[in-house]
């Protein structure tokens, strides 16, 4: 999985690529579980969520959070759709009201076009607050960050989800 993550962040920047040198396969927090898929090139495309509190501008909620995306290059294209289909019926399991996620700016295009679709709703102007991976005395134990917000009620409607314009992850980002 390092080397997978390796191969799909590095393009968009070696920072991106680093928290996979060695054996972590996880750039923040621990996923407590993921979906691979493989083919007979190796592995296709991953996606791990991880069940958390977060707090919507000092509201508590339960979600799972979505991170750790990855499609390797040669199949770029064929949908993250696919990928949030093949883990609903896992995040009903889990009675979370809902899934929650964040990607760069850069990605708007994509995650709009992904998000008329009408599975998730693409949230934009939102602080995200989050803890660093590892602790640095040279650096704050936060950081705000200002990227896309996607959240897909699982249990709840999306009108349920609270207004607000900070995120506070209540750790590292997954």
């Amino acid at each position: 999985l390092c080397d997978f993550f390796r191969k799909t962040y590095g393009p968009t920047g070696a920072f991106n690529a680093k928290p996979f040198e060695g054996s972590q396969s996880w750039a923040g927090a621990r996923p407590e579980l993921r979906a691979i898929a493989y083919d007979s090139s190796g592995v296709a495309a991953h996606m791990a969520l991880l069940r958390r509190f977060i707090k919507v501008d000092g509201v508590d909620l339960l979600v799972a959070e979505l991170g750790l995306y990855g499609v390797r290059p040669d199949l770029e294209g064929l949908g993250i759709a696919h990928s949030i289909h093949v883990m609903l019926p896992t995040l009903q399991e889990l009675q979370v009201p809902f899934a929650f996620g964040t990607v760069r700016n850069q990605l708007r295009k994509h995650v709009e076009r992904f998000g008329r679709h009408g599975l998730v709703t693409v949230m934009s102007g939102i602080s995200v607050r989050s803890t660093l991976p590892h602790a640095r005395t040279d650096l704050p134990p936060t950081r705000v960050e200002d990227p896309l917000v996607i959240v897909l009620p699982v249990g709840r409607s999306i009108s349920d989800w609270p207004a607000g314009k900070i995120i506070d992850r209540n750790g590292p980002e997954l």
